[in-house]
C-alpha cells in the first residue's frame, strides 16, 4: 500500500454539533492495558509486543510552554501503541531516558515498523534534538487523510469519520504537567488514546482502500 491514504467522503446531514452530540463516547484502551514504563520488567513486556507489530500508533505529549521565548525541553512522554496495548515512556528523568532509549531507538528507527499517528512533524523534531532519534517510516495521518491542504484532518475528526464515535480531548488534560514526576489516570488515558486511535483510524482507512 502506498504511505498516502485515500480520503473517503464523510456525510451526514444537519449540523457538525448535532451529529457529535449524538455519537457515542470513543471507548479507548482499558486501564489495565496500559503500560508506563518504569521498570526493566515494563521494558521487557513492551519490547516482545512493539517488535512483534508492523504498525504502531505513536505520539508524544509535552509539557506546555507559556512564556514567551522560551521553548520546550519535551518530548516528556512517548507513546507507542499496538491494537491491545499502549506503552507509555516518561523521559522525564535521566534514569527513565537511560532504561527506555535503546527500544525506542530500535523502535522509532526500524525501518519494518509504520508509525502513524496526527500532527507530527513538531513531535519528530522534539524527538530528534532530546534523544538523537531519527524516526523512519512514519505517516503523519493529519496530512494522509486529509483532501484539503488548508484544513488537516485530526484525531478527533478522524475517530468520528471512520467511527461515528467522539473522542475526548480535553484541553484542560493536554495542557497539563506532562513533565510531572506522577501522571495521573487522566493523563494516563489521554495519552493512549490518542496513540491507539490513530493506529485503529490508520487500520479502518486502509481496509477503504485495499
Amino acid at each position: 500500500m502506498s504511505s498516502a491514504i485515500k480520503q473517503e467522503h464523510f456525510e451526514h446531514t444537519g449540523s457538525d454539533t448535532e451529529l457529535v452530540r449524538d455519537l457515542p463516547a470513543y471507548p479507548g484502551i482499558a486501564p489495565d492495558r496500559i503500560i508506563l514504563v518504569n521498570t526493566a520488567q515494563d521494558l521487557r513486556l513492551a519490547h516482545q509486543h512493539l517488535m512483534q507489530a508492523k504498525t504502531l500508533g505513536y505520539d508524544t505529549e509535552s509539557k506546555p510552554v507559556f512564556t514567551v521565548g522560551h521553548s520546550s525541553d519535551g518530548p516528556h512522554l512517548i507513546q507507542l501503541a499496538t491494537e491491545s496495548h499502549a506503552f507509555l515512556f516518561p523521559l522525564v528523568k535521566a534514569e527513565q531516558r537511560a532504561l527506555s532509549h535503546a527500544l525506542l531507538k530500535e523502535v522509532l528507527e526500524s525501518n519494518q515498523i509504520r508509525k502513524v499517528g496526527f500532527g507530527l512533524s513538531d513531535d519528530n523534531q522534539m524527538l530528534m534534538k532530546k534523544l538523537a532519534i531519527k524516526i523512519t517510516n512514519v505517516l503523519d495521518l493529519s496530512r494522509s487523510l486529509s483532501d484539503n491542504r488548508k484544513k488537516q484532518m485530526g484525531a478527533k475528526r478522524a475517530v468520528e469519520k471512520y467511527f461515528a464515535q467522539v473522542l475526548q480531548k480535553s484541553k484542560r488534560v493536554s495542557t497539563s504537567n506532562w513533565a510531572a514526576e506522577h501522571l495521573n489516570d487522566k493523563q494516563l488515558k489521554y495519552a493512549a488514546d490518542d496513540a491507539q486511535s490513530a493506529l485503529l483510524v490508520y487500520l479502518a482507512a486502509s481496509k477503504l482502500t485495499e
